[in-house]
Order: structure tokens, then sequence, then C-alpha cells
């Protein structure tokens, strides 16, 4: 699966592009579109992510990587998704965003997976894990913008308020509205010293 280039480098994101199409696109089109509006949303923020710009549009496009029928395991899509691109030898840092994106820790402790993921990955950077929180839950299945509070409609009537998901995403919607205002915030703090 792994494209004949090394994924280290400076090609990074070209190479997550092609892993993430190459697991996605066939299989779960609806999913890929979302991969790439996430993706989008991501190049947005380099003015205030610097160097970690490239760093994070991988792990956005790669972020759902897990639901591919190729690489399930656990059922659990940051936890499998994570531990396929570890195996891969992706950058840690990108497996480390991709293992807890979107308040993952509480979906993995309704799941009975939480153990698992804190001892396998440890978390990234705060304003990175706010960063990928923001472009995955203001962005559609479809890959449009979209408000937080919309998506965690969306997410709730997709999955229904009494499944794993439904019930994680209710209890993550705090921190990703905190996540969210975090991020608009350093947007607005950017825009004004530019």
């Amino acid at each position: 699966m792994t494209p004949d280039h090394d994924h280290r480098g400076a090609d990074t994101t070209v190479w997550a592009y092609e892993l993430a199409e190459s697991l996605l696109s066939t299989d779960l089109p609806r999913r890929w579109s979302h991969s790439k509006g996430v993706a989008s949303k991501a190049r947005t923020l380099a003015d205030i992510l610097g160097p970690d710009a490239e760093l994070l549009e991988a792990a956005a496009v790669l972020h759902d990587v897990g639901y591919s029928p190729r690489i399930v395991d656990t059922g659990f899509h940051p936890l499998d998704g994570a531990r396929f691109l570890r195996a891969e030898s992706v950058d840690e840092r990108v497996v480390r965003l991709v293992a807890h994106h979107s308040c993952a820790l509480l979906e993995a402790e309704e799941r009975g997976l939480r153990r698992e993921l804190e001892e396998e990955f440890p978390l990234e950077e705060p304003h990175l894990v706010d960063a990928l929180i923001y472009c995955d839950m203001t962005t559609t299945p479809d890959g449009t913008p979209t408000t937080t509070p919309d998506r965690i409609a969306e997410i709730v009537g997709r999955y229904g308020p009494d499944s794993i998901v439904g019930r994680f995403i209710r209890r993550a919607e705090p921190e990703i509205d905190a996540a969210a205002r975090r991020i608009d915030s350093r947007l607005i703090q950017a825009r004004a010293t530019a």
C-alpha cells in the first residue's frame, strides 16, 4: 500500500493524499470527500501553524483512514488508522494526531479502548489537537464547510442519540466548541496583525 517514494521527507503531504485516496476513494467515496474537505480547511490554518502546517494537512487528509475496510481491526477508526499508519512508518506526530482526532479518548472510553489508545499513542501538542478538531468538526461528510453545532447535530442524526458515537459526540461537544473558539480566536489575531 505504501507509495514508492519516501513519505517522511518534504513530500509528506503528497504521500498522505495518495495513501488516503488509495484507502478511501473507491470503498468510501463520501469519506474521501470529507477527508479532502478537512485537509482543505487545514490549509487555511497555515498562517497560525507556521512550520506545523504541513503536518496538520497530512493528519487531516489521513484522519479517517481507519474506516477503510482494508485496515479495520477494532472497529474504532482512530485507533485502527493510527496503528496502520505507525506500521507504514508515518511521522509519529501525524500518527498521534490521527489517534486522538476530535476527542477520540471519549469515544475510546465508550468502546472500552481508552487504555489502549492512551498507552499506545501520547497526545500531540494542544494547538494541533485543537486545529484538527476545528478542521474535522467544521467540515460536512461531503467535504463542505459547516459549523460545529450543525456538524454535531448531523453526527447524532446519522448514528442515533443512543449509539456509541451519538453518546460520545454529545459528551465531546463542549470541548469541540472550545477548540473551535480557540482556533477562531487565533485566526482573528493573525488577521489583525497581518
